[in-house]
């Protein structure tokens, strides 16, 4: 079981995208202000959030198009998942194609994380697009999960 989600982000080039994925910097600015870690290929990112956190393995960095984690700490459902960003040019646009991929089974938190990803790659969007994100804890409160 696999969460997929494709977005375009205007931009120059991959890079802009890139590094928004691979910097403590980039990420503590759409996904969660409270990120911290080494995000260098076999470091390890800590997110936390209001609920939790994750910590993730970074497995494999390919400047301008693609990053891979593992979850290596976090909720039971997301220990053993990988977070997979590919990235490519059409047009004007850097197309992200983002899979979570090994879930077990689709649970309820499964479809919670679902939306919250797609919450979460919309801030990306507008960090890079217009240099203000969204990341927790000032991201859309989807439910009572947060």
């Amino acid at each position: 079981m696999d969460i997929l989600h494709r977005i375009g982000v205007k931009s120059p080039s991959t890079d802009d995208v890139y590094t928004a994925l691979t910097t403590i910097d980039g990420l503590a600015g759409w996904w969660t202000r409270d990120t911290t870690g080494d995000s260098n290929t076999g470091g390890v990112v800590q997110f936390r959030f209001v609920p939790g956190g994750f910590d993730m393995k970074v497995v494999d960095l390919q400047p301008g198009r693609r990053v891979l984690w593992e979850v290596i700490d976090g909720p039971e459902e997301w220990i053993g998942t990988e977070v997979v960003w590919d990235l490519k040019r059409e047009e004007d646009f850097t197309i992200v194609l983002f899979k979570h991929q090994g879930w077990k089974e689709p649970g309820e938190f499964m479809h919670h994380c679902s939306t919250k990803w797609a919450s979460y790659l919309l801030s990306l969007k507008q960090l890079v697009e217009t240099g203000t994100g969204a990341p927790s804890p000032d991201d859309v409160q989807i439910s009572n999960w947060h």
